[in-house]
């Protein structure tokens, strides 16, 4: 599931909802996009991207030049920067969450060649993998020496390991939704328990005035 919010830059993807997709966008010089994507605690996210240039000659996009790179800046749900790093045309970058929630990933161009982007445009290809799917089965398999059997058994406890932590995390916004919740009932019960005093404090006030008013004019 994907949300681009227009003029914002911005593209809200739910991991939990898809944890591997690939994508690609526009961008332009020293232009910054930034996802937002919802992720579990202890998940580890692997991305990895390209760029390519609008070459007019031939009216495609070409691999990128050496000269183009990209810096990748990556918060948590606390906006505590966990990667801020400086790669090249094509890049790799990895981090694993410690807190739930919303993690906002940027990438910013930083073409050391303006010419480079006279009259063109810059495409990005994004692959994002989320939980299990960062995982690399047939290295995996090599490396432990495991059966098809076995490793289908490791896929299968991984994917039930990342649904246990989807579930929590889902435990968790429910959570902290009910405690807003609680809050906002509060202040409105507060409120308007505040406004109904007023308008009795307003109404003695007013009677006080109306009686001694008419005992001024002796008319009581």
């Amino acid at each position: 599931m994907m949300l681009t919010v227009p003029g914002a830059g911005i593209i809200i993807l739910f991991a939990w909802l898809s944890p591997s997709y690939a994508l690609y966008f526009h961008i332009g010089e020293t232009e910054k996009k930034c996802f937002i994507e919802e992720i579990p605690d202890e998940t580890m996210v692997i991305g990895k991207y390209r760029t390519q240039l609008w070459d007019k000659q031939t009216g495609s996009f070409l691999p990128a030049t050496p000269g183009l790179g990209m810096h990748v800046e990556i918060k948590d749900p606390d906006t505590k920067i966990i990667l801020s790093r400086q790669y090249g045309s094509d890049g790799r970058f990895t981090f694993t969450s410690h807190t739930p929630g919303e993690h906002q990933i940027c990438l910013l161009s930083n073409s050391t060649k303006m010419a480079l982007f006279a009259g063109g445009k810059l495409r990005v290809h994004l692959d994002i993998q989320v939980g299990e799917h960062t995982n690399n089965y047939p290295e995996i398999a090599a490396k432990d020496k495991l059966t098809e059997l076995q490793l289908r058994a490791r896929q299968l406890l991984d994917q039930v390991e990342q649904i246990q932590k989807e579930q929590n995390y889902q435990r968790y916004r429910e959570e902290r939704f009910r405690m807003t919740s609680e809050s906002t009932n509060q202040r409105v019960l507060w409120w308007s328990i505040a406004q109904t005093l007023i308008l009795i404090v307003t109404g003695i006030w007013q009677m006080k005035h109306l009686k001694s008013f008419f005992e001024a004019k002796k008319l009581v």
